[in-house]
């Protein structure tokens, strides 16, 4: 099949799907990984579609796409305010005698000031978060593996291998952004395998963000968007308002 008539069927696929995988394509078109990787850097790079890990997803001209990420320094002021009645209300949802993992994040972080003195266990990725709910009296388990400095968070294969063994009564995760077709996503995809694993062990499952986290899309999706529940608080896009996932505080 010609380049042209290959990636004119890849956005064929995704106008009426709204979002496909590697696998998907390689199936459909009969081409190799590498053809379809560069159709899809080659549409991606023209504003054809979003390229996000293992696919692709459409673009409707609604979203922001970001590659880096700042400082944890400059995110924990940011929509201070905001980040703080997310947690406050996602601390109302801890159980005593609840097994928790609190992923790295600076609106995750907001909770552990919140938390009432009671008897929890916290799992946590973040060697911030692991030392604040340690001062705090909390029995805290940190997962071994590669530390990554712009977000002081533990990955790697090792993080995750860690992470397979626990099961979860319920999960606070950061993301760096929601989207209904791209999900949850985050510019790195060591993090991603982190959240990913994390979630999956997970049987109350919540994402922690303020509004600006909306329609933004990063490179790599680590959970589709009905696979949690959002807490958020500010203005929310059209299209959001009415998803049953969303809690706005």
């Amino acid at each position: 099949m010609l380049t042209e008539k290959r990636q004119a069927e890849i956005l064929r696929l995704l106008k009426e799907q709204g979002s496909i995988t590697l696998q998907e394509l390689k199936e459909t078109l009969g081409a190799s990984e590498s053809t379809i990787r560069r159709d899809l850097n080659a549409l991606d790079q023209e504003g054809k579609l979003c390229k996000v890990f293992g696919g692709a997803v459409r673009t409707d001209g609604d979203e922001k796409i970001v590659s880096t990420e700042d400082s944890v320094s400059a995110r924990e002021v940011r929509n201070r305010s905001e980040k703080e009645a997310v947690a406050r209300y996602a601390v109302s949802l801890i159980h005593p005698d609840d097994y928790i993992y609190l992923d790295a994040g600076t609106t995750t972080g907001c909770l552990i000031p919140l938390l009432p003195p009671i008897r929890a266990t916290f799992v946590t990725n973040a060697i911030a978060h692991a030392r604040a709910l340690a001062a705090r009296g909390f029995q805290v388990i940190l997962p071994g593996g590669e530390v990554k400095a712009s977000t002081e968070a533990l990955v790697g294969h090792s993080a995750c291998q860690f992470l397979q063994r626990y099961h979860f009564s319920v999960g606070f995760f950061g993301t760096n952004g929601v989207h209904q077709k791209a999900g949850f996503t985050t510019p790195d995809q060591l993090e991603a395998e982190i959240k990913r694993t994390a979630l999956s062990n997970c049987h109350r499952r919540y994402v922690l963000c303020d509004h600006e986290k909306f329609n933004v899309v990063t490179p790599v999706s680590f959970a589709a968007f009905p696979d949690a529940t959002v807490i958020t608080s500010g203005p929310l896009p059209g299209g959001y308002t009415e998803c049953r996932n969303v809690i706005t505080v």
